[in-house]
């Protein structure tokens, strides 16, 4: 069932029952049918202005006005338990319903007017210091809620409004890895905007609030597969432009195998990309395979390099976008070599500099070591001595896994590295390109996996949902990401395109960070409620 689907059946729903409820407290029924007119009727039996109902016109804000008329409503019955409050938030229209039609239910007036006149009788009896008055009324507050239920209450709005708002609005992120350094670091804590592309609706909508995709220390998913809805997203605030920081689900992430340091997808595995420490374990049937829906998908953050409709290439490590070179992130990483004079190195500064740990790759001899750099970087490290020597490392040494770059097909696209690679056209929604048996490894993925379509080979034809193609349109746009850190980052380059009911949203601001994602070595203070968008 889509989303708007899933509303219209949602308030068709509600709209009968509020039209059998309705007569029980003196209204008209056909009122419960018309359309906005209900929920003013409904306001004026729980003791709100009408003009109250204007903010269900508003997006998120809604979900908790609506929570607290329908609270308010049944309360406006004599039902004032916790559990009459929790079912009238889930199960609306259908507790409507019960009231409706259980003949000694009976409606009591708008809550809201009667509690206010009780607050102000109290307030009246304490004035006049009459302590028979305010015991009585007191021995008599149906709107009592004892100190368990109050903390009850407030745990669970704040959950549910934490839970909405990460869902739609703002998601905290953490940066894991050093594939955008030196724009984002390893210990940067983010808020991503879900509006600035688009808020997506969930797919998933059975889950545990607050967690993406596992349960911490069970070590199992957080969320049901069904009931799901399909992909919808609302009109964006903004569009992707070239080099926009994104924050996106992992591609080939519908299914992975998870070990404790990271996760591996079956096509990884396929590839023969695995460690074999893990791929031991995967073969022997130890690690079991999770297969994931789109929205629960594992996150990851790069930089927006190619848009839809781009030509798309790289030679000598520099982007080319449609025949042009690409303007280059001011803190792009590359590889080098770098062979320190004889003496011991200085490395008092590296953190300070944003050099890492995880930046020094290895140790080649007493002296030279492979790193990875920015060129800022560089100069400041050449600070430390004039006769250290840098140059690029050499990729294709270490790339010697003909599989593991996409589109994963050496027969039709040898010779390809992260250095040198493409050229390649980037899907865009409404193009249609030529296919064929040489270059389908291109869009394979995409016709069949992101856009749902049969697609076989046979004798040298390609068919598509049974029928003979020559050609595909494509349905969506695609982006094609890429890391700072050129050298040591699993990209475009490795799974291809990004869909754009992939894209999560916007990374914003940086409120917190710590010195290579450890608190003990530090807290990076300048950076500290940054813009990400300052970053570039």
């Amino acid at each position: 069932m889509g989303f708007w689907m899933f509303l219209l059946v949602g308030y068709l729903v509600l709209s009968a029952s509020l039209y059998f409820l309705f007569p029980k407290a003196g209204e008209e029924g056909w009122k419960g049918l018309v359309p906005g007119l209900n929920f003013i009727v409904w306001c004026r039996l729980i003791g709100r202005k009408p003009t109250h109902a204007a903010w269900l016109l508003f997006p998120i804000v809604n979900i908790f006005i609506y929570a607290g008329m329908a609270i308010d409503m049944v309360r406006s019955f004599k039902k004032y338990s916790f559990l009459d409050s929790l079912l009238a938030v889930i199960f609306a229209p259908f507790y409507f319903l019960y009231l409706a039609f259980k003949e000694d239910e009976k409606y009591d007036g708008p809550t809201l007017e009667k509690e206010n006149a009780y607050k102000e009788q109290l307030a009246e009896a304490r004035a006049k210091n009459n302590t028979r008055q305010i015991k009585k009324l007191q021995n008599n507050n149906p709107y009592h809620k004892s100190a368990s239920r109050e903390w009850a209450e407030a745990v669970i709005f704040a959950v549910f409004a934490a839970a909405f708002i990460r869902m739609f609005l703002i998601e905290a992120y953490v940066i894991p890895t050093s594939s955008m350094e030196g724009s984002l670091l390893v210990g940067d804590f983010l808020f991503v905007s879900k509006a600035h592309y688009g808020i997506r609706t969930p797919e998933t909508v059975a889950m545990i609030p607050l967690l993406h995709n596992r349960i911490p220390v069970l070590n199992r998913e957080s969320y049901l597969k069904k009931p799901k809805l399909k992909y919808h997203r609302l009109p964006a605030l903004e569009t992707i432009d070239h080099n926009d920081p994104v924050v996106f689900n992992y591609p080939e992430g519908d299914s992975v195998y998870i070990f404790p340091d990271r996760t591996w997808s079956i096509y990884d595995y396929k590839r023969g990309a695995i460690p074999p420490v893990y791929s031991r374990q995967i073969k022997s049937g130890a690690k079991k395979l999770v297969t994931r829906p789109m929205d629960k998908k594992d996150h990851y953050i790069k930089r927006g390099i190619g848009m839809p409709g781009d030509s798309l290439e790289i030679r000598d490590r520099q982007v080319y976008i449609n025949g042009a070179p690409a303007k280059n992130p001011e803190h792009l990483q590359y590889m080098y070599e770098v062979v320190f004079p004889s003496g011991g190195v200085n490395t008092s500064k590296f953190s300070e500099w944003g050099i890492s740990q995880e930046d020094v790759i290895a140790q080649q001899g007493n002296n030279a070591y492979i790193i990875v750099l920015s060129e800022e970087q560089k100069e400041k490290l050449k600070s430390l001595d004039g006769n250290i020597t840098m140059k690029h490392f050499d990729m294709s040494r270490v790339d010697n896994n003909p599989n593991k770059l996409f589109p994963h097909d050496p027969a039709h696209f040898s010779g390809w590295t992260v250095d040198n690679f493409g050229p390649i056209y980037i899907p865009q929604k409404g193009a249609t390109v030529a296919i064929n048996p040489s270059n389908i490894a291109l869009y394979r993925r995409v016709i069949e996996t992101y856009e749902g379509n049969d697609l076989q080979i046979k004798d040298g034809q390609i068919y598509i949902n049974g029928n003979p193609a020559n050609e595909y349109t494509f349905q969506m746009n695609y982006y094609w990401m890429m890391g700072d850190n050129r050298h040591n980052s699993e990209d475009s380059r490795v799974w291809g395109f990004v869909p754009e009911d992939h894209v999560v949203g916007k990374p914003v601001i940086i409120w917190f960070s710590t010195r290579e994602g450890q608190i003990a070595k530090g807290v990076n203070w300048s950076r500290i409620f940054k813009l990400v968008g300052h970053l570039e």
